[in-house]
């Protein structure tokens, strides 16, 4: 199915559906078309500011090529995949994972996998969890990706350390076959340590892409390796995010799905809705959400120029599961959130509810119905009490079925509604110096020396131009 069928409907965040004071009137969604639209003809004459969009295109960013050779090279060769990293490194590989391959793929037989590996993503470092994942897998037949763009994630590094002595020890001659660095390349006169590794131990490696930051690489090799590894369609993957690029750069309003999105969105929040809630009637894309959430967290959450704190709050839920957790609150709590409910018309399965004699006649709504009727209907009443009812602005992203191009699609779609959203809050979508300070304060507890490379993009105070300024600063604290 082509991600080209991906419907955008907005209607239910407008006035016309849920009133004026709640929703975004006529002129209003005009004044927000005509500057969204603006900002897409900008970025379309400067293509390098969203250097995403050229991944379905451009060999040297998506490595497709070189992706498939080594997934043919290593055939029947690993009974798990293990992918190290967090983050951007972690969340896009889990999405994909989850959307394209059965529900509970690691639990299955060989045989139902037909012969494809397992794949863990340790986006942690909780002790006892990693220690788990050493004593579930094989060393002599487990593949550990590691991935970490800038090469110094201290997190990753751990983790990288630790299967590495494993490996040592339980291998032994040809233990290099069992790692795969994605990092990226060398730069004049520095090096990071994970590409110093790739080198000095000889180990195969892919490239991250400098001007790819981690949380828009899910469709580059950080993503597209462990996701071909386990058998799903990278290439058509790649080409759903293609067809989607186009649909993203069109200079029209009424035929961009990811203009109309940050207009709804960022429409609401200028409006007093800080909060953005994603909610998946699908399970497949449950991560996909979680993905989003740090997408639009990390790129959107930031200081302007002029000191203002902007960013709307990601919020993600799983219908119909959160109807009966989160639902109260969002109908009768706060009215300073705006949903978007991503719906999926073809599952692919179905399950038909049995009659059963002697039940009681409460069992009689359910009589010659399916789950999917059922979960469907769930989806529908949720909708229309949320906009209906309770008039609060709902969204929704029509996914006809799940299959690589439409998911490539999906998650093209929302990379450029986050660009377009960090354009209208006046901000740079693609740093993260909040996160950044946090990174450098680890290391210097852990007992990093020596000068902090810009450590005022990084967030530190302006004295702390060494890490032993920096712990001394942080055991002075009085929190």
């Amino acid at each position: 199915m082509p991600n080209t069928d991906i419907r955008y409907e907005f209607k239910g965040a407008l006035a016309r559906a849920i009133g004026p004071f709640n929703g975004l009137t006529e002129a209003e969604w005009r004044d927000l078309g005509e500057e969204t639209i603006a900002i897409v003809h900008r970025l379309n004459k400067k293509p390098p500011e969203t250097p995403y969009r050229d991944v379905p295109t451009d060999k040297k960013l998506s490595q497709l090529k070189e992706v498939l050779a080594y997934v043919r090279k290593t055939k029947g060769k690993f009974d798990d995949v293990v992918v190290l990293g967090i983050g951007g490194s972690a969340l896009g590989t889990i999405a994909l994972r989850t959307a394209l391959r059965p529900p509970y793929w690691n639990l299955l037989s060989k045989e139902a996998r037909g012969g494809l590996p397992r794949l863990w993503v340790m986006d942690n470092v909780d002790p006892a969890e990693f220690r788990a994942m050493t004593e579930l897998v094989s060393p002599h037949r487990t593949l550990f990706i590691v991935i970490s763009k800038s090469g110094e994630t201290g997190e990753t590094l751990s983790q990288f350390l630790v299967t590495l002595e494993l490996v040592q020890q339980c291998v032994g001659k040809g233990w290099q076959k069992r790692f795969v660095l994605i990092t990226q390349p060398a730069s004049p006169g520095q090096e990071s340590p994970l590409r110093e590794a790739a080198t000095g131990l000889e180990l195969e490696s892919f490239e991250a892409a400098p001007k790819l930051g981690g949380r828009w690489s899910a469709l580059s090799p950080v993503g597209l390796l462990p996701a071909a590894l386990i058998g799903i369609k990278v290439e058509d993957l790649l080409k759903g995010a293609g067809d989607m690029v186009k649909r993203c750069t069109r200079e029209d309003f009424d035929t961009n799905p990811a203009a109309q999105g940050a207009a709804v969105q960022i429409g609401h929040y200028r409006r007093g809705k800080p909060m953005s809630v994603m909610m998946s009637y699908s399970a497949a894309l449950k991560d996909v959400a979680d993905w989003f959430r740090q997408l639009w967290a990390e790129s959107l959450g930031k200081v302007c120029p002029g000191g203002a704190f902007v960013g709307p709050t990601p919020i993600n839920a799983l219908g119909v599961t959160d109807q009966h957790s989160q639902v109260q609150l969002y109908r009768q709590g706060p009215a300073d959130k705006v949903f978007t409910i991503l719906s999926v018309e073809d599952f692919g399965d179905n399950v038909c509810l049995p009659e059963v004699d002697g039940l009681p006649r409460g069992f009689d709504f359910l009589k010659k119905r399916t789950l999917k009727e059922l979960f469907k209907a769930e989806e529908r009443a949720t909708l229309w009490a949320l906009a209906g009812v309770s008039q609060r602005p709902v969204a929704k992203i029509v996914i006809p079925r799940i299959t690589p191009p439409s998911v490539g699609g999906l998650m093209m779609m929302l990379m450029f509604q986050t660009s377009l959203a960090g354009e209208m809050l006046g901000i740079d979508a693609y740093d993260q110096p909040g996160v950044e300070a946090g990174k450098q304060a680890t290391m210097a507890l852990l007992g990093a020396e020596g000068v902090i490379a810009n450590h005022m993009a990084k967030g530190l105070p302006a004295d702390c131009v060494i890490y032993e300024i920096l712990r001394r600063r942080i055991h002075e604290s009085p929190v």
